[in-house]
């Protein structure tokens, strides 16, 4: 994840939430993408807090270091020199076409190269580690085709290099939509006040965004013709209650929106009271914290320079 804007709910059912489910299934390796934020400008205290702060909730969200490394990835320049290398060997039609690229460019007068280099950084943090499964939602899609496009096209160029990372993705959490808007989905760049709901918000604040969610013309829920407002809402509350589609239906069958905002809005609370506590506890020790992302810097370190070194080679750039 970026170490920009507020980490939200749709990040933590969406990705975190199923980070630390499979996290003792594979060798992980969990990364803070600050290559990847500076795409754009952000104030450097900021990004240096907010590295932290994303490191503080991966570890509040159960992510284990014991068992998995979590690091920065400008900690291990290995990333940028991969990236430059692949850069080489990727046509720029293929980041052209990229859909993320076309739709943020079609925003701005001017882009920054970094925002079309943006998917072989992306490329490169998954091949460094010979990545065989990359657990992210169908938004990403894209992205892992083209890194599997740059793969073997260097395999094909240089000799049998990169392993080709699956596409068959690990079954990933729920899509999570904008609350003032459903038909988008939840977003930390989105400047809506009632867009979504941060990881680190008050009560009173949860309480206040999800009450004033949209919804539709009708009453009450009705499983047969709800609006995607509604749909985002009952998503939102199984997806932190863990229930059944069956359960899901019983209890709120006929409910009116009122009714049933209070009971999402409740449900939240209830998981991220916790979730902010251990987070508190952790924050409280930033030498704890900067020891975790060093040790998983050492860690990966070792794979990520071997995989350079073998590139090189393959290249015929020159190596000691």
């Amino acid at each position: 994840m970026q170490p920009s804007g507020n980490l939200h709910i749709g990040n933590y059912l969406g990705a975190l939430k199923n980070w630390v489910r499979i996290q003792n299934d594979y060798e992980c390796i969990f990364c803070i993408v600050d290559l990847h934020a500076i795409t754009v400008y952000q104030d450097p205290a900021e990004l240096r807090a907010k590295i932290l702060e994303i490191a503080g909730l991966y570890l509040a969200a159960g992510i284990d270091p014991k068992v998995c490394s979590i690091m920065v990835q400008s900690a291990v320049p290995a990333h940028a020199e991969l990236s430059w290398m692949l850069t080489c060997v990727t046509p720029i039609g293929w980041l052209e076409r990229m859909t993320q690229y076309k739709a943020k460019a079609a925003k701005q007068e001017s882009v920054g190269d970094g925002l079309l280099q943006y998917p072989v950084l992306m490329a490169a943090d998954i091949l460094l580690y010979q990545a065989g499964i990359v657990p992210v939602g169908e938004d990403q899609a894209q992205h892992l085709e083209l890194t599997r496009d740059i793969a073997q096209r260097f395999n094909s160029l240089y000799g049998d290099t990169f392993v080709v990372p699956n596409t068959s993705l690990p079954t990933v959490g729920a899509r999570v939509m904008g609350l003032d808007d459903p038909e988008q989905k939840m977003s930390k760049s989105a400047t809506g006040a009632n867009h979504a709901v941060a990881l680190l918000d008050p009560p009173e604040k949860i309480r206040k965004t999800i009450m004033r969610a949209t919804t539709d013309s009708q009453p009450a829920v009705d499983f047969d013709s709800m609006g995607p407002g509604v749909a985002n809402l009952l998503s939102i509350y199984q997806g932190f209650s863990g229930d059944t589609d069956e359960a899901i239906k019983a209890q709120f069958a006929g409910m009116r929106y009122g009714d049933l905002k209070k009971r999402v809005a409740e449900m939240t609370i209830a998981h991220l009271e916790p979730f902010q506590q251990r987070y508190r506890q952790i924050n409280g020790d930033p030498g704890y914290l900067a020891g975790v992302l060093r040790e998983g810097a050492a860690r990966v370190a070792p794979i990520a320079n071997d995989t350079v070194r073998t590139v090189k080679q393959r290249m015929g750039l020159y190596v000691e």
